[in-house]
This record gives structure tokens, C-alpha cells and sequence, in this order.
């Protein structure tokens, strides 16, 4: 596995291959590209194939959010997204806050993530 902190070569592309095979939907390529370039994106290859990204929103200072971790379902559970929550918490200038799924809080308590406040959502449908 090859991982790339701050992965300023990943495409709209690429990213969305990963992206539709874990959040099947459809995309604007173009503002996907716009989003990429405003994150720090921590990604995970086997070979050329993108098999995994964690992307952080940080104003650099107070706050840092995960936006989202995704690994291909057949590279999950090889310490994959381990390997990249820990890449994260190497390498992020704040604390981070995120939301889980019930389903994947064990995950994330297993890498030495604390439970802490509630996450709400307001919903916005993308344009």
C-alpha cells in the first residue's frame, strides 16, 4: 500500500471511482474537484488504484472536521482506514470533530477516538 498525506495530485476522477462504489450517486465532477482542493486529502493506493481516502476541513487553527473516510469494501478490515485515521491524527494542525454511523463507532473507539458531543445535521440538496 502506498499512503500520501496531503495527496494534491488526486482528481475529481479518481476520487469519484473510489467515491461511487462505497456513496453510489451522482456527482458534479467539477465542484467535486473544487471540494478536493479545499481539503487535506489523506489517500491509500495499491498500485495506481485509489482504495481509500480521509479527507479533513480545518480553518488551521480552532477547528477540524472529517469529512468523510471511505476504503473500497474489499479492503476493509486490513487496517486500511487505520492506517488512515492515524495518517489524520499525525498530520492535522487541530483537534478533529466527526460524526459515525452507529455501525462504525466501534471503529473509531478501537483507534483511540473518544465518543464525545452529538452530531446534527441541516440539510442542504446539492445543485
Amino acid at each position: 500500500m502506498d499512503y500520501r498525506v496531503d495527496d494534491k495530485q488526486l482528481t475529481a476522477s479518481v476520487f469519484l471511482s473510489l467515491v461511487n462504489q462505497v456513496w453510489p450517486g451522482s456527482y458534479d465532477a467539477d465542484r467535486t474537484q473544487e471540494a478536493l482542493s479545499r481539503t487535506l486529502n489523506i489517500t491509500a493506493y495499491d498500485g495506481t488504484k485509489l482504495i481509500g481516502c480521509l479527507r479533513i476541513l480545518s480553518d488551521g487553527y480552532y477547528f477540524g472536521t472529517i469529512t468523510e473516510l471511505l476504503v473500497l469494501p474489499e479492503y476493509q478490515n486490513k487496517g486500511v482506514g487505520s492506517t488512515l485515521l492515524r495518517l489524520a491524527k499525525d498530520n492535522t494542525p487541530t483537534m478533529l470533530y466527526f460524526g459515525s454511523h452507529p455501525e462504525t463507532e466501534g471503529f473509531y473507539e478501537k483507534n483511540g477516538c473518544k465518543k464525545g458531543m452529538q452530531s446534527y445535521t441541516i440539510e442542504k440538496k446539492r445543485k
